[in-house]
């Protein structure tokens, strides 16, 4: 952890020093790294030479949904289909949610771990429950800092839960340099809960001040299911307040189709409602936005559809 650190952790119990600890990080990390080739995020996309990128960074939000042994969608059905979506994405910079530790390093080896790393830490301590991994492209981001922090009265308390969801919630956060443009940005990564209104008000609430005691010089992502429609809600309000953040898909150049982001693995729904986002600060260009509805065979990879936003920061 370097000097910055404390902007987010106010009190650093045993705890939170485990939190630190137990995050798992599948390849080691490289500040040699290269900048990736890239092709643009857009819905069935083909690759195209790295100048028409040229220094945006493509990014996703995607709900992987649990590892289940349960057919028609058990892991094993869908990973297939998952490391053709991502292969033929190639994000560098992706905030899951839902992923389980054995599920992540599948993800890790099929994308290749000499070009993909993650940070992250089990919602219950250690490889225990979910995570709210962060996979990165090595070959453009370093990863400078990192930690978690939990939905709570108590954040810095693994595990704790206080504001009415029995389901355990978090963030995980990531300060990144850019080795293509020697920028930095804070990634900020999330799953608010599926229940509770007045939990989701809340974690909105905490989140918005940790976003505030970061450095301003820097851009800032928050990606995440927030289980709640874009526009209309609190917790929308309540994160693009003051305009500290912007929905990449209302600032975005050009956007997909709209399709709702949780289908269950029913038809989609055109026009549906957007749960999933990715928001930026202000400063943050927005080249497109998609939804992403890649499937095989009628398979698809998750329960929730990726969203991508193709930025310059």
């Amino acid at each position: 952890m370097s000097a910055a650190a404390p902007h987010f952790t106010r009190r650093r119990g045993i705890r939170t020093a485990a939190a630190a600890a137990l995050a798992l990080p599948l390849a080691a990390r490289t500040a040699t790294a290269q900048a990736a080739t890239a092709h643009p995020a857009t819905e069935r996309a083909t690759e195209r030479p790295a100048a028409e990128d040229g220094a945006a960074l493509r990014t996703m939000t995607f709900n992987l949904r649990y590892a289940s042994d349960t057919p028609p969608n058990s892991w094993a059905e869908r990973r297939p289909v998952t490391r053709a979506l991502l292969r033929r994405e190639r994000p560098h910079l992706i905030g899951t949610q839902e992923g389980l530790y054995p599920q992540l390093k599948d993800i890790a080896a099929d994308l290749g771990r000499a070009r993909y790393d993650w940070l992250g830490i089990g919602r219950a301590g250690g490889s225990r429950d979910e995570f709210m991994a962060v996979l990165y492209d090595v070959r453009r981001l370093l990863p400078l800092e990192y930690d978690h922090f939990w939905l709570s009265d108590q954040p810095a308390l693994i595990g704790s839960t206080t504001w009415g969801n029995t389901v355990i919630r978090m963030v995980t956060w990531v300060r990144f340099r850019d080795l293509a443009t020697g920028r930095e940005l804070y990634h900020l990564n999330t799953h608010l809960d599926h229940r509770s209104q007045p939990s989701r008000e809340r974690s909105a609430a905490l989140i918005t001040e940790r976003l505030a005691a970061l450095d301003p010089a820097l851009p800032r992502l928050v990606t995440g299911d927030f289980n709640v429609p874009a526009h209309g809600n609190p917790v929308y309000d309540t994160l693009l307040a003051g305009g500290e953040l912007v929905d990449t898909w209302d600032a975005a150049g050009s956007r997909s189709k709209l399709y709702g982001t949780f289908h269950g693995y029913r038809p989609l729904v055109p026009d549906g409602d957007r749960i999933d986002w990715i928001l930026a600060s202000p400063g943050v260009r927005v080249r497109s936005a998609t939804i992403n509805t890649f499937e095989r065979d009628g398979q698809y990879p998750s329960d929730h559809l990726p969203v991508q936003a193709l930025i310059e920061l």
